[in-house]
Parts: C-alpha cells; structure tokens; sequence
C-alpha cells in the first residue's frame, strides 16, 4: 500500500474530480475518485483518493491522503465523537439514485478512530430551521464493520481500509443499482485549529458536507 503514490495521487485528481458518475466493480477490481478541490473555493486541497469495490455483502472502500502533514486529531476520541472537527476523510452513502433526505456519514481519523452515524436532512441542504439529526452505529465492529489505518509521516501519507455493511442499506447483492455518494477531507493543524480546509469530490458550493443534490452517481457494475 505504501508505495510512492505523489505523481499518482496529483494525476488522479486531475483526471478524476470532475466527473459526477463512477462504475464500480467487483472486488478484488476496483474504481478510484480522486480530488483536489476546496469546498467552496481556494486553493488546491492535498490530494485524496478514495478507491471502491463491492461483494454481495459488502462495500470496500480505501481513503488515502497524500501531502498529510500535520496528522492532527484529538487523542482522547472515541468511536463516534467529533472527529470531524479535526481531520478527516469522510463517505456520504446513500441507497438509490434520489437525491437523499437520510444518508449515512463514515468518517475514519489518521489515529484509526471512526464516526459511524445515519444523518437525518430533510431540506437536502442542512437549510437554516429545518430539522438536522443523527442515529448512531453504537457497536460498528459487532455490527460488520472493519476499519484499519496506516499512517507514514515520512511519506505524508495515511491509508485507511475500511469495509461498511451493505445490510445497513437493505442493499446486498447491489450490481445493477445506482447509489448516491459524496467523499470529502478535512485539513488542519495545531495552529489552524478550531479552523480547517475542507475538501470534496463534489462541490457543494459552500463550508457545508450536507448538500445531497451534488452527491455523485455510484453505479454498481
């Protein structure tokens, strides 16, 4: 995993961040999104991948953050607290081709802890007096869930593995289906902090994840 991955990362958010469609395969093949974009605008986020496959029970999916520097987390976090708040790489999952009012939010920290939660969003845009909740994965590992970082500062490099139930979704068995995803990382550092760089696969046009109608198109293949 830990191979010399720079160029490659650079190429593959150049040539992958604007699509809005990705096919995804069975494992062990798999499918890559890739960005480098800053939500809403900036300059040029650290280059990140997210690489998918499925099985019939199951989705796999691979974050790697390139150009990392900072490594920054809380180390008193557990399962399902704020990690968000410092850095992260996140999946949105949605089942179906609609634009989502429940989807569920994954994230992972460069420290192997992760946030495991369905997010309630009837507005689709976490519009301001509109109802905003979550439901907690309380036992993620009981539940199927996997999830296992490495991390090479030298390199500037954290890789996470990490595999999501597809009973969650009532959706095993899921080639031939369209399912809606959004990928996206926070950057900070100890002197940036409580501020941070947000980055996404697709744009939502402000300093808000929660906009489903920009989630991408995952088709299962």
């Amino acid at each position: 995993m830990f191979k010399s991955y720079l160029a490659i990362g650079a190429c593959l958010a150049a040539a992958v961040a604007a699509n809005d469609s990705v096919n995804v395969p069975q494992c062990p093949n798999l499918a890559s999104v890739a960005f480098t974009t800053a939500i809403p605008s900036g300059p040029p986020c650290p280059a990140t991948k997210v690489d998918l496959c499925y099985t019939s029970t199951q989705l796999h999916l691979t974050f790697t953050a390139y150009n990392e520097t900072n490594f920054y987390y809380n180390a008193d976090h557990q399962t399902n607290d704020d990690i968000w708040a410092y850095e992260a790489m996140e999946a949105f999952i949605s089942r179906g081709p609609d634009d989502p009012q429940t989807y569920f939010e994954y994230e992972v920290s460069p420290n192997n802890v992760a946030f495991n939660a369905f997010i309630f969003n009837p507005s689709r845009v976490r519009k301001d007096g509109a109802p905003m909740d979550q439901a907690f994965i309380g036992d993620p590992l009981a539940d199927g869930f996997t999830v296992n970082t490495k991390t090479d500062k030298e390199k500037g490099l954290w890789v996470t593995e990490s595999v999501v139930p597809l009973a969650l979704f009532n959706g095993e068995t899921p080639k031939g289906s369209v399912w809606r995803m959004n990928f996206f990382r926070t950057v900070t550092s100890p002197q940036m902090f409580p501020d941070q760089q947000l980055c996404g696969w697709r744009n939502t046009g402000e300093a808000n994840f929660h906009v489903t109608p920009v989630f991408g198109k995952i088709n299962f293949v």
